[in-house]
């Protein structure tokens, strides 16, 4: 039986066509095929949105979604988000807010609120819709108070 099938991606704009085995979710070959190293593996049950990458602008947990799914579609990682060696406004907000401790949750964080903060058309939500926004995504070191006003800080930007 053949397992393996080829898949073409759009990964962070650029297309890549790749052989996979139909088993492998998109974590897997994002970090071991392509060397997204950003795209982490926490629970692996898709519970703490560590692994959080948009495809198609859509925040989904990859260590759930097979790759062969993924074929055809366009994927953004936070590899993806820096342009001309500029961190994108919510990495940069995340920095100057400090909101990443250990880095485990923090390209999660950051890929969910990139898309919560680009589907926003009114910029005044308040810190609870935020935190309804991400309530994917789990980190057990900032107890999200600055990851909030991080995103706060993004949205208020745009008025």
């Amino acid at each position: 039986m053949n397992l393996n099938s080829t898949v073409t991606l759009t990964v962070n704009g650029k297309k890549k066509e790749i052989r996979v085995d139909v088993r492998q979710s998109l974590l897997e070959v994002l970090r071991e095929q392509l060397g997204m190293i950003s795209v982490k593996q926490g629970c692996a049950v898709g519970e703490c949105g560590a692994c959080t990458v948009l495809i198609d602008e859509v925040p989904i947990d990859a260590c759930l979604y097979l790759a062969v799914w993924a074929d055809g579609r366009s994927i953004r990682t936070v590899e993806g988000e820096i342009r001309d060696d500029k961190l994108s406004r919510v990495q940069q907000a995340f920095v100057d807010e400090g909101a990443v401790q250990c880095g485990i949750c923090t390209p999660g964080f950051v890929m969910a609120s990139t898309a919560f903060v680009e589907k926003q058309q009114d910029r005044k939500v308040s810190r609870h819709d935020i935190r309804r926004g991400l309530a994917g995504n789990l980190c057990r070191c900032t107890g999200y108070d600055t990851i909030v006003t991080a995103v706060q800080k993004c949205l208020e930007e745009d008025t």
